[in-house]
């Protein structure tokens, strides 16, 4: 009977403290403010419990391509809205939108992608 209750007590911390635990706060992103960059992707990383795009970008002031790093959603929330794992892929040419950090770091919450041939891919968190 005390080893039934151990296991049952194990299970439910096991079943409730990973996603509390996963879960983080989207404060460092300023969702009053959209921006748009465009380069070409060096990464996308399918990835939970949040997937990640790298892409890079011409700096306008050096000349040289910088890299930008946006947050997305969990791959099974991408599913969800029509993106997979190859939808982007490296080299493909890229436009971001995005909500961007406020501390000015080069990157944000991922909003929308659009590929040259006008596919969009949406990576919209909930409510956000």
């Amino acid at each position: 009977m005390r080893f039934k209750a151990l296991i049952i007590a194990a299970v439910a911390t096991l079943a409730f403290g990973v996603p509390a635990s996963a879960h983080h706060s989207f404060a460092m992103f300023d969702n009053e403010k959209s921006m748009t960059v465009q380069g070409q992707v060096k990464e996308f990383e399918w990835t939970n419990p949040h997937s990640w795009l790298r892409v890079m970008v011409m700096d306008q002031n050096t000349g040289k391509p910088m890299l930008w790093v946006f947050e997305l959603s969990s791959p099974a929330r991408l599913a969800t809205l029509g993106m997979h794992s190859n939808s982007l892929k490296p080299g493909d040419t890229v436009s971001v939108n995005f909500h961007p950090l406020k501390d000015g770091t080069r990157g944000g919450q991922f909003v929308q992608a659009t590929l040259p041939d006008g596919k969009q891919f949406s990576g919209a968190y909930g409510n956000q």
